[in-house]
């Protein structure tokens, strides 16, 4: 009897010491200010998220279900480790040119009834967290088709959204979606359908209330897991990471991952903040994720002229490729990019030769290509040149002997780990070649400008050329643009092709679509939205027909910057932005409302008393102003509906 006594004591204190200490499992940054618990109800895994002592996300649930495994469910903990870390890297490609990411790192390990662990590792540094989870081979089984990721962020009531809907397969123009380039609603309540029924785009942003913000994404993804995206959510403020959809890619490949044991999850993430400035200012995509090869060589980033986005189709010629190269030329860009169907209205021939005049122009080349093997009706080629090793091979030695520098690839339609792997492939073939790589209809990038040194930027966003396309996105050019900055380019470059002086939107400059938005406003567009290659939608006759104050601008812009500082804002109604490269500052402002805003600006960062303000005159036309800034260092600008300013200092 007393043998029964202690061993029924025994398994009371192990219970005991179990709860205790699954309840006892939390993590906070070095400020101590974000925290997140894990705790252990019944079998199955939740965390919590606060900020300051005020709770940002409730019980959301943890755990994967894998086929042969169900790590959701009847866990156990069986260990605990934390560790801080302490880093310091440089990625010129990023918002951040320098970045100190500093973290504490709580790993637990859980095993299920049938003895298979789990590791849930969770990261939190100050404004951000990461986590995801470790898969240890148990026995001989060296692989695992992840069912289902349980992972699920549950937001209190008070919570509003701004999301944009993840497209079904094989809709849209020539059937190229998913391609990330939806509308957005905003401050929407939650547990609304999304306009196609299968879920969310990530990056995903939240107003939970008067408490804070809070900003969900995905990051180190590549070949060995597939791209992920958020649930439809309940009323109740549950969300769920979900899968592509089986019919994407034209049915290729499995919607569900496959993983090889030992293996791991890409991170999840979630930036909090109280106010926007840790949104927009999160390095969280880069600070977890590390380079998957060695650069080739030292790779260079800048400016590019494009005939297509104004001139279409039609411009893909001998002719006008020679008036962009010399537009290149004359405003000291580095680049120009060459669009579809060039195989066919231009040949490789006369390619070699513009390829050559480019180059004693000191202009290089970027071209572009159709992702497609079988799945998508895009006409344009080249086609079935990046699909394959040996045809992408073949191509890309090609371009290294004409001296082409640059490609992008469009059309890719979908997120499964098939075509994950399509995307590093091009990258790591390209990389070897010397060739950066700029994707275009495509999936968000998810820590690639760290992850690879030749990758240059991705659409994945309403981009400019539907200010082509229809009256529709000029109307709403100014709410969207305001957008970004919080949201899609807050996770990762965007290749949007900003800054189009055309007043119409033609190669004449007399037809199309009109736009709504000033010259200043444009202007502002090219420090608002990041991305290391811009292709500006400039065109020869803006030399001429645009004030020379505006061009030169235009010749002086950087694209790389070395830090990024949110002064104010809010999305899809205004935003100021201040970034810096080397010793300059860029503070770039647009306004997305219908009505005149003036906003008194606190502007720290200058040290210098003169700046130079580009603005908006009454009549809406640009203008160039000199101001001297007082010793407290703040600023008054007036901002016209669907205008901008930009000011420049030191």
């Amino acid at each position: 009897m007393t043998i029964i006594k202690n061993i029924s004591s025994a398994c009371i204190l192990l219970l005991f010491w179990f709860n205790t200490h699954a309840q006892d499992l939390q993590v906070s940054s070095p400020d101590g200010k974000l925290t997140v618990q894990l705790k252990l109800n019944q079998g199955k895994l939740f965390y919590q998220v606060s900020l300051d002592g005020q709770q940002m996300l409730a019980d959301s649930p943890l755990g994967i279900r894998g086929a042969g495994a169900d790590l959701s469910q009847q866990l156990q903990l069986e260990s605990k480790a934390s560790r801080q870390i302490d880093q310091t890297y440089q990625e010129p490609k990023i918002k951040k040119s320098s970045v100190h990411y500093q973290a504490n790192e709580l790993t637990c390990t859980f095993k299920n009834a049938g003895k298979n662990q789990l590791n849930v590792i969770f990261r939190v540094s100050n404004h951000d967290i990461a986590f995801r989870y470790g898969l240890p081979q148990t026995g001989e089984t060296a692989t695992m088709i992840i069912e289902e990721e349980l992972s699920g962020y549950h937001f209190p009531s008070v919570t509003t959204t701004f999301l944009t809907p993840q497209a079904t397969p094989m809709i849209g123009w020539m059937k190229t979606k998913p391609s990330y380039e939806e509308e957005y609603t905003v401050d929407a309540p939650m547990g609304v359908p999304s306009k196609y029924g299968v879920g969310y785009t990530f990056p995903a942003l939240f107003r939970v209330g008067t408490q804070g913000w809070v900003l969900l994404s995905e990051t180190g993804v590549n070949g060995a897991y597939c791209g992920s995206k958020l649930s439809e959510g309940t009323k109740d403020g549950n969300y769920k990471i979900a899968f592509p959809e089986t019919g994407e890619n034209n049915g290729m490949g499995r919607a569900n991952p496959t993983i090889s044991l030992p293996g791991a999850t890409p991170w999840r993430t979630i930036t909090v903040g109280r106010t926007l400035k840790p949104i927009v200012e999160t390095t969280i995509p880069f600070d977890v994720v590390e380079p998957q090869y060695a650069a080739s060589k030292p790779y260079t980033f800048g400016r590019s002229t494009w005939s297509w986005l104004l001139w279409q189709d039609n411009s893909v010629n001998f002719e006008d490729q020679k008036k962009f190269i010399d537009l290149a030329a004359s405003m000291g860009y580095e680049f120009t990019l060459i669009d579809g169907l060039w195989d066919k209205q231009i040949g490789r021939k006369k390619m070699e030769e513009l390829a050559a005049y480019a180059r004693e122009k000191n202009v290089s080349v970027a071209l572009w290509y159709n992702s497609n093997g079988f799945w998508n009706d895009a006409p344009q080629g080249p086609k079935n040149r990046m699909n394959t090793a040996v045809a992408r091979k073949e191509e890309m030695a090609w371009m290294q002997r004409i001296g082409v520098k640059g490609i992008k690839v469009d059309f890719f339609g979908g997120d499964k780990q098939e075509t994950m792997k399509l995307y590093e492939d091009i990258l790591a073939d390209a990389n070897s070649y010397g060739i950066t790589v700029i994707f275009h209809g495509c999936t968000l990038p998810r820590g690639w400008e760290k992850m690879y040194p030749n990758y240059a930027g991705s659409e994945a966003v309403l981009a400019s050329e539907n200010l082509i396309f229809g009256q529709h996105a000029n109307d709403m050019e100014a709410f969207n643009a305001s957008l970004h900055p919080f949201i899609r380019n807050a996770v990762g470059a965007m290749e949007f092709g900003p800054v189009l002086l055309n007043k119409r939107h033609n190669k004449t400059n007399s037809g199309g679509t009109i736009r709504k938005t000033t010259e200043t406003f444009q202007l502002a567009t090219a420090i608002l939205f990041q991305s290391p290659i811009q292709n500006f939608g400039i065109t020869p006759n803006n030399l001429t027909d645009v004030p020379a104050h505006a061009i030169d601008f235009m010749k002086h812009v950087p694209t790389t910057w070395d830090e990024t500082v949110l002064i104010d804002g809010y999305p899809g109604k205004y935003c100021v932005l201040a970034r810096r490269h080397k010793g300059q500052w860029y503070i770039t402002a647009i306004n997305a409302e219908k009505t005149t805003k003036t906003l008194n600006l606190s502007l720290p960062m200058l040290t210098e008393k003169t700046v130079t303000l580009y603005a908006d005159q009454e009549d809406r036309k640009p203008e160039k102003l000199t101001h001297t800034l007082g010793k407290s260092k703040t600023m008054k600008i007036r901002l016209l509906p669907d205008g901008g300013a930009v000011i420049v200092g030191k």
